[in-house]
C-alpha cells in the first residue's frame, strides 16, 4: 500500500511540476509577445509621424524628389514585412533613408528653421529612442524565453508541446561598422 501511495506522490509531484513548467512557458510567451507589440506600437508612431514630415519637406525640398521617394518607398515596405528578420531589415532600411532625408535638409536653411520640420524632427528622434528601448526590452524577453526552453529538463517538454525558438530583433552589418568621419 506505501508503495502505492509512493507511486501517486510522485506522479502527483511530476504534473504539478509539467502544469508549472507549463504556466511558466505560456507566461514568458506572452512577455515576449507584448515586448513585440510595444515595437509595433512606436514603429505604427514613426510610420504616423513620416507623412507630416514629408510634406513639411515637399515645399522645400523641390529638387530632392528622389530622397523624399526613397523615404516613402522604405516606409510602405517596412510597413508591409512579415517575418521579424524582414521587419528589422525594412526597419534598418527605413532608419537609413530617414538619416539621408535629415543630412539633405541641411542644405536648405529655411527649411531648418521651420518650428514645424523642427518639431516633427524631434518627435522622431524621440520615437526612435523608444524604438530602440522597445527593441532591448524585446530581445532580452526573447533571451529569456529561449533560454527558458533551450535548459534541461524544459527543452524536452517544451518540444513536445511545441513552444519555438524567437528570433532576436537585430541590427545589419552595415549599422554595427564603426562611423567614418571625413574633414
Amino acid at each position: 500500500m506505501t508503495i502505492l501511495y509512493i507511486i501517486l506522490a510522485v506522479l502527483a509531484i511530476a504534473l504539478v511540476w509539467l502544469v508549472a513548467l507549463y504556466n511558466g512557458l505560456i507566461k514568458f510567451r506572452n512577455r515576449t509577445d507584448e515586448a513585440y507589440s510595444d515595437i509595433d506600437v512606436q514603429l505604427k508612431r514613426r510610420y504616423d509621424l513620416i507623412p507630416n514630415l514629408m510634406e513639411t519637406v515637399k515645399g522645400y525640398m523641390q529638387h530632392e524628389a528622389g530622397t523624399l521617394q526613397k523615404v516613402t518607398e522604405a516606409r510602405a515596405t517596412a510597413m508591409h514585412a512579415g517575418t521579424m528578420a524582414e521587419k528589422a531589415q525594412a526597419e534598418n532600411q527605413l532608419t537609413e533613408t530617414l538619416k539621408s532625408l535629415f543630412a539633405v535638409s541641411e542644405n536648405y536653411p529655411d527649411l531648418k528653421a521651420s518650428q514645424n520640420f523642427l518639431q516633427l524632427q524631434d518627435e522622431l528622434s524621440d520615437t526612435e529612442n523608444k524604438i530602440q528601448a522597445a527593441r532591448r526590452f524585446y530581445n532580452g524577453q526573447v533571451r529569456d524565453f529561449n533560454t527558458k526552453i533551450q535548459t534541461f529538463p524544459n527543452n524536452i517538454f517544451a518540444g513536445i508541446l511545441n513552444f519555438k525558438k524567437y528570433e532576436f530583433f537585430e541590427a545589419e552589418a552595415k549599422e554595427k561598422e564603426n562611423v567614418k568621419i571625413k574633414f
